[in-house]
Parts: C-alpha cells; structure tokens; sequence
C-alpha cells in the first residue's frame, strides 16, 4: 500500500513581555509652586512659604529664584528676608494645597492604568506596554512632557520626571533632572547609577549610608562591586535588592494595596499662647468630634488614645489610654480623653502653645445585624452621612457637635471662615494673650456630653 503521509507542525511564538517602565511625577517646589499659581502677582518673584505664628520660624518651602539666593527648607524667616530683601514670605495654606494636589492627580490618572500617589505632590505611573499598544514605538519623551504641559497649563504648577525599570531608578531620575524629564533607558542603569552618591537613594536613611560606608560604600558602585551574601547578612532583603539594583539587574512593577489607615492624628499650633485650660480642652473636645466622624465614615473605631500638649517653653506633656474594647462613640471617647487631658495638665500653670491629639490601634468596625432594627454604628453612620451631605451642600461648619460650637462661641468667630489655627483669626492679632471666660467654657463642657450624646 502506498501513499502520500503529511505531518502538521504545530509551532508556538513567544511574545516577549514588554521591559517595566515606571514613571515618577514630582511637583517643583509644589507649596511655593502653589503660592503662585494662587496669585499671579507672585510669578516671577522669589517666593518661600513659613513663617509659624508671627513670622519668625523657619522657611518650608523655596521657590527655585528664592533658593538661588540661598534660602532653603529650615532657613529661619528673619534670615530668608536678610538673603533677598525683595521676596515673598507666604504664610502655608495647606487646604488649598490639598486642593491643587487633588487636580494634579487626577490629571495624572488619565495617563496611566496604574497610579500610585507617594505624596501631596509626588506619584508613580505605571507605564509598561505604552511604547507597544500607545506610543506605537515612539519615544516617551513626547508622551510624559504632554502630561507635564498639562498639568501646569491646567494646574499651574510646574513638575518633573523621571523613567526607569523601577520606582527607586524612577525617583533618582527625577532628582537628577530636576526640573525636566529624564528618562534611563533600559539596560542602561548600571552605568546611569555608577558615580552617583547612596544618599541619593529614597529609603537609604543615615543610619544605612553610614553602615554602608563602613563596609566602603559611598556609591552604587561600591555597592555592585560587594558580595551580595555580605550585604543580604547586614541589610536582609533591603540589602539584596539594593545589590541587584546597583547591577541594573532590579525590576520593580507597581503594586497598588489598599490598606485602613491604622492612625489617625491632630496636631495644632496655636495662634497665641493660650493660658485658660478650660478653653484648651474646648478645641480638644472639637477637633476628637471631627476625627471621631472621620474614623466612623471609614469604618473604623479607635483602641488607642493619645493626648500631648506643648507649653509655652516647648515644654511637653503626654498622657495614653488603651480600651479594652475598640470605641467609635463620642460619648465614651470624650469621656476618656477629658481625664486625659487633666491628667497631664495637673499641676500645670503654664500657657499651652500646642495641642496633639491621636487615635491609634484603628481596627475595623464589625457591624453584626440585629433581628428588631439597627445597630448603634448603622445609626451613627447614617449621623455622619448627614452631616457630610449637609457640609457639601451649604458649606463647611454649617452643622456642629457641641465642642465645635462653644469653640465658636468663645472666640466670637461665627461670621469668620475658618482657618487651620483653632481660634479664628481676629486673635492671632492680639497683642497679649488670649482670655476667655471660664465659667462660660464650664457651662459648655457640662453639655457637651449631652449635645453629642443625642
């Protein structure tokens, strides 16, 4: 028998994964930046933002023509002044740099499938399989400097950028450039990381850099050049990955988690030193009702309770209480952090510069359903989402618990918008130290309770 036999061959083609590419947005001097882009007037001016109560802490932060005069972050204000006589001191308005933060991430979000915010005004940007399905094989420079355009077209605030195989080569290359954009092509990162300092590198704290230099480390270099056994023995996992990426060997893509903040926290300066303690524990009872709300509308409660205040001669103390059972109550929660408050406060005579408050140990609510109607956090929750609504719709502080509005009251501030400091701002232009009345805040404090209770 005889015949023709014809064998069909299968045959598979290997699509190569495409390199990773991270990218790193980084706002230019964002709070000065913001300043700016706030008031027209500002451009073209040396601008630093500071100042503290009556302008005279330090600068936070420096334009770029203020820090060519040599004023920088933790420049005393008197001494920025002295260096360039004609520039701007700009007192921080960090709402308004939260809003401006807000746009400028949302630009980012249209870019990129992956966004990892780092900061108020840094993120990384996953851009991997751009050049293949986006770019369609050109350059990134075009794509990442029309987000840049964007963002200060729209936003008003300049950024730079920086690409790399992974966040920490990202964020080199954003330093090394600023202000532009650098991109480290891949397989070339060894030599783009061999001369520059380990200092440079986030993460790589003093206590590292000098562990680091004691094994005769200075560059990435140095590093590259090691045992890697030696440095996973001194450094763990960090000193592996640290190995790997001074060879140009480390690829990092992005991994957005979502985690529950496990701290929340207040932390005010006042205005002027304020010597009634009853009116210091007003601000304290108001702003633990604005993170109790808060916590609650995250569907969190708190087991921890820290109350630290600073006095006039930078003086601190603290007091700490841990529940034995998580609490999202006002009532409870106020309770425990009023004998708190007294607690370190006792014996004290001195006036009160600074007010901490935190709520640690945060866990999750755990919200069980009952057979005959709903439960105390159903009915707190629906609380908060009322007050929420109420804000948006007529305003911040349109509705208040009770602390909030013996704050108010005390400081005669209803017709005045509310700034970051807890007194309103017709006392930051006191001469001499704030006086309330006592046996007013008494009254207050003894229907507090009452107020928030119901």
């Amino acid at each position: 028998m005889t015949g023709i036999w014809r064998i069909g061959t299968l045959r598979f083609t290997l699509i190569k994964a495409p390199p990773i590419r991270i990218l790193h947005v980084d706002g230019d001097t964002f709070f000065a930046s913001c300043e700016v882009a706030m008031d027209a007037s500002l451009s073209g001016r040396p601008v630093w933002v500071g100042g503290g109560r009556t302008g005279d802490g330090i600068v936070i932060a420096a334009n770029r023509l203020a820090k060519s005069y040599g004023i920088n972050t933790g420049t005393a204000c008197f001494e920025a002044k002295r260096l360039c006589p004609h520039g701007v001191l700009a007192r921080p308005n960090y709402d308004d740099y939260r809003r401006i933060s807000r746009d400028m991430f949302r630009v980012m979000e249209r870019y990129t499938p992956t966004l990892l915010p780092a900061s108020i005004d840094e993120g990384f940007l996953d851009l991997t399989g751009m050049e293949r399905f986006v770019w369609r094989k050109r350059i990134a420079d075009c794509y990442v400097n029309r987000l840049r355009s964007e963002i200060e077209r729209t936003i008003g605030v300049p950024v730079s950028a920086g690409l790399g195989s992974s966040m920490w080569a990202a964020k080199l290359a954003t330093s090394a450039v600023k202000p532009g954009f650098l991109e480290i092509p891949v397989g070339c990162e060894r030599e783009f990381l061999s001369e520059r300092l380990l200092s440079e590198l986030a993460g790589c704290g003093r206590r590292r850099e000098r562990a680091l230099a004691a094994l005769g480390a200075h560059t990435f270099d140095d590093v590259a050049r090691m045992s890697s056994i030696l440095l996973r023995k001194r450094f763990g996992v960090w000193g592996h990955q640290l190995w790997l990426f001074s060879r140009g060997e480390w690829v990092e893509p992005i991994e957005v988690k979502e985690q529950c903040r496990t701290t929340i926290s207040s932390s005010t300066t006042l205005p002027v030193d304020e010597p009634d303690y009853n009116a210091g524990l007003i601000f304290l009872l108001s702003e633990a009702s604005r993170l109790t709300g808060q916590i609650r509308r995250e569907g969190l409660q708190v087991r921890e309770l820290f109350v630290s205040i600073r006095f006039n001669d930078f003086q601190r103390v603290s007091s700490k209480h841990r529940f034995k059972h998580p609490q999202f109550r006002n009532t409870v929660i106020n309770d425990i952090m009023e004998k708190l408050y007294w607690k370190a406060m006792l014996g004290g005579k001195k006036s009160i510069r600074q007010i901490c408050l935190v709520f640690s140990s945060l866990q999750q609510l755990e919200d069980q359903p009952m057979l005959w109607g709903a439960t105390d956090i159903e009915r707190w929750s629906a609380i908060d989402y009322a007050f929420q609504h109420i804000e948006d719709r007529f305003g911040e502080n349109s509705i208040m618990t009770g602390a909030q509005f013996a704050l108010r009251v005390q400081n005669g501030s209803s017709e005045i918008s509310p700034a970051k400091c807890p007194f309103g701002l017709h006392e930051a232009n006191h001469t001499g130290p704030i006086r309330l009345d006592s046996k007013k805040a008494k009254r207050f404090l003894k229907n507090i309770d009452c107020i928030e209770g119901g």
